[in-house]
């Protein structure tokens, strides 16, 4: 299991928007993404072994 927690910065390895993780399940994590104009805030959950952290 990954060790991600709330507030952490993340990314679909196979690349994609950079997101904030919202909620932690076991296999699972809610994020939240905006659109290139800042807008409109996206959300969906994607398991943990998609997800990479990232250093910004």
């Amino acid at each position: 299991m990954r060790n991600f927690s709330v507030g952490d910065i993340v990314q679909l390895k196979s690349g994609g928007p950079i997101m904030t993780v919202e909620t932690v399940d076991e296999e699972s994590l809610n994020c939240v993404w905006f659109t290139d104009k800042h807008t409109e805030a996206f959300r969906g959950y994607f398991e943990q072994a998609t997800l990479q952290k990232v250093d910004l």
